[in-house]
């Protein structure tokens, strides 16, 4: 194609993703009162504790309706998400040779329910984090919690944990263009968990032990999967380069003296 039709094309597929946001942000509209009630229910069950006070508060006039935005938004690029992940896709497969098709579709195929799964985990594991921060709440004070930063939190919290349960896809692309072998990652592993800790620290929204370990955790685990599939990786590389210069030395010994001049 050339640049007009490229961009032609680009503007065509962000239509379609932009008109898949819009309806499923009409549709988190729809379902915004259950979501905010789910979001909002770990910290009323503190609330309902002997002892404990905790609510949801909305300090502006405007902001129950801002909320609201926010979490459809959000809400609508999530139920959108196989919209606008087949237009991107769809975009960049011409471009592709077959074997590589392939390989960025394992890679879609992977980082879906990885990201998703990431989002599952830190929904289960809201209600102990905010059973946990909450406890440390000096007795006799309540916990009055601004609707803007709860749920600020909780999104942040969301993604925080989907978006590090991809670094593990990340280290096997990394691996499989041939920039990172596996044994170049087992000799910094050190480093790597070392920095694992870090991300888990700075992305953990609440900044406690508890957040950063619940998610360190399984990036560990995934971790040592990516770099079992990468050693996997770096043994066929090596077999199929090993066959390709036997290959080439057989057939240059074979070569007649006319065909080596």
């Amino acid at each position: 194609m050339a640049l007009k039709e490229h961009l032609r094309e680009a503007r065509n597929r962000l239509f379609k993703s932009g008109i898949a946001v819009i309806l499923g942000t009409v549709a988190g509209f729809f379902l915004y009162m259950p979501a905010f009630n789910a979001l909002t229910r770990p910290v009323l069950d503190v609330g309902n504790q002997d002892g404990r006070f905790a609510t949801i508060n909305f300090e502006g006039v405007a902001t129950p309706f801002d909320q609201m935005i926010q979490v459809s938004v959000f809400l609508g690029l999530l139920m959108s998400c196989p919209v606008w992940l087949y237009q991107l896709w769809a975009f960049i497969t011409p471009g592709l040779k077959t074997k590589e098709r392939r390989t960025a579709l394992g890679f879609l195929a992977a980082s879906i329910p990885l990201f998703l799964g990431g989002v599952v985990l830190a929904w289960i594991l809201l209600p102990s984090a905010i059973d946990v921060l909450t406890g440390f709440t000096p007795e006799g004070s309540a916990n009055v919690i601004t609707a803007s930063v709860y749920l600020a939190f909780v999104l942040r919290l969301l993604l925080a944990f989907g978006i590090a349960f991809l670094i593990p896809v990340v280290l096997v692309g990394l691996n499989m263009t041939g920039i990172l072998p596996g044994k170049l990652i087992i000799k910094y592993w050190r480093i790597t968990i070392f920095l694992i800790c870090v991300f888990a620290a700075m992305a953990a929204p609440g900044g406690d032990a508890l957040t950063m370990f619940y998610m360190a955790a399984p990036l560990l685990l995934l971790f040592g999967v990516a770099v079992g599939i990468c050693l996997i990786n770096d043994k066929r590389r090596a077999r199929r380069n090993a066959a390709r210069e036997a290959a080439v030395s057989a057939s240059a010994d074979t070569a007649t003296p006319l065909d080596k001049l």
